[in-house]
């Protein structure tokens, strides 16, 4: 498919809306109540710190909501508004926490089931209205939506579709797409249905492997075994890693997605030469600011003295779990949650540690003086980082009264 042609098209599109409806003074009201709070200002007034009985809490300086993520749900707002009878679905979750989906789901906004792993798109019919996330829905999605005759409402974040650019800048150049992402990932489904050729690596140990079988070829059968599901059809490692370029998942870390691409043009360097480098490699910044401003602050954040730290966030959302690797990695004692609802009665906290499954830890403050840290992911309200900090501070401390919307 000529995705960019096709994407010509559906912008001209009558039953196209990428840029809301003109109601964002009537939403602006429903986002400051149910998404801001009262205690995150006033930490972010006293440098981001504040203390109450044993506990200090440290918070990161870029935490929370990014733009893309506040400009989505905003949008879908809107939608509600302006559609008020429709039946209106979103492709997916509209941003990985579950707080702000099961509020859509309260507005009588509607899910695509997943049957068998594969979205099920049987229940929308001509003249529903379908939101698209912020990270994206694939062509093949688009294109189906636009054949049913639903109106579209595309809330996906400006930097994702300008990884769709740079892939589609691959394709025109006969390159394969080096996608640093996680392949089950919406965000990189999507993005994968706008490349041509494409791979996908999680992390440079991979990146590595490539690059061995780039400058000394290896057996073809085992490089297409270790990255099964991971690549296009038909895709060839013989022949397809001649020429590359390289893209990312917006949510991955910034620093090995910078090292993976100076990984791929030192290989191409190394294999072509460098007069022939700019036929064999091609490489574009598509990492999300907000992105990297989040783990900018975590690494700060880490450096100072904490007992632990505290990461809230979907369980399904990748930045979040980036900004957990950060703790883990300077071996500070940490606990992944989604929700206030995962701290419970009697000094218990359920979460997920790295890489395992939900678990439940007891005792999880300690006695005495604490000093915490509290970071969240991009998809993460600032009334649910008010929740568990404000049950920290009763569980440690006296109660502290609800902070009025």
């Amino acid at each position: 498919m000529d995705t960019r042609a096709f994407k010509r098209s559906l912008n001209h599109s009558e039953n196209y809306h990428r840029q809301g409806f003109g109601r964002k003074e009537e939403v602006a009201g429903m986002m400051t109540s149910e998404y801001q709070s009262n205690l995150i200002q006033e930490i972010r007034d006293n440098n981001y710190r504040l203390t109450r009985g044993d506990v200090t809490i440290y918070l990161a300086e870029a935490f929370g909501f990014c733009w893309g993520v506040e400009r989505a749900v905003a949008i879908a707002y809107e939608t509600r508004k302006h559609f008020p009878t429709e039946k209106i679905w979103v492709t997916n979750e509209i941003i990985h926490n579950p707080s702000v989906n099961q509020r859509l789901r309260d507005m009588n906004v509607h899910f695509i089931e997943l049957v068998d792993g594969e979205k099920d798109f049987s229940g929308v019919g001509n003249g529903d209205v379908v939101i698209l996330p912020a990270f994206g829905a694939t062509v093949q999605e688009m294109k189906l939506l636009d054949e049913l005759g639903c109106t579209i409402v595309d809330t996906t974040c400006p930097w994702v579709s300008k990884v769709w650019t740079s892939v589609e800048k691959h394709k025109k150049q006969n390159h394969t797409s080096i996608i640093h992402g996680k392949y089950k990932h919406e965000e990189t489904v999507a993005t994968s249905s706008f490349a041509g050729t494409y791979l996908v690596l999680l992390n440079l140990d991979e990146a590595n492997y490539v690059r061995d079988y780039i400058l000394n070829g290896g057996d073809r059968q085992a490089f297409l075994d270790k990255f099964q599901n991971a690549y296009s059809e038909g895709f060839d490692p013989d022949t397809d890693l001649d020429r590359v370029g390289v893209a990312n998942q917006t949510t991955m870390l910034k620093t090995e997605t910078e090292q993976m691409g100076k990984l791929f043009e030192k290989t191409m360097l190394e294999k072509f030469g460098p007069t022939e480098l700019s036929k064999h490699f091609m490489s574009f910044n598509t990492i999300c600011d907000a992105t990297q401003e989040r783990q900018d602050a975590m690494f700060d954040l880490v450096k100072e003295d904490l007992d632990l730290m505290v990461v809230i966030g979907g369980f399904n959302s990748s930045n979040t779990t980036h900004l957990q690797e950060i703790a883990v990695e300077n071996n500070i004692p940490s606990y992944h949650i989604d929700s206030g609802d995962r701290l419970l009665d009697g000094n218990c906290i359920e979460h997920k540690p790295l890489d395992g499954e939900i678990t439940t830890q007891t005792n999880w403050l300690p006695a005495g003086k604490l000093k915490i840290g509290i970071t969240s992911g991009a998809s993460t309200p600032d009334k649910v980082v008010e929740e568990v900090i404000a049950t920290i501070f009763s569980e440690k401390t006296q109660p502290v009264a609800a902070i009025a919307p």
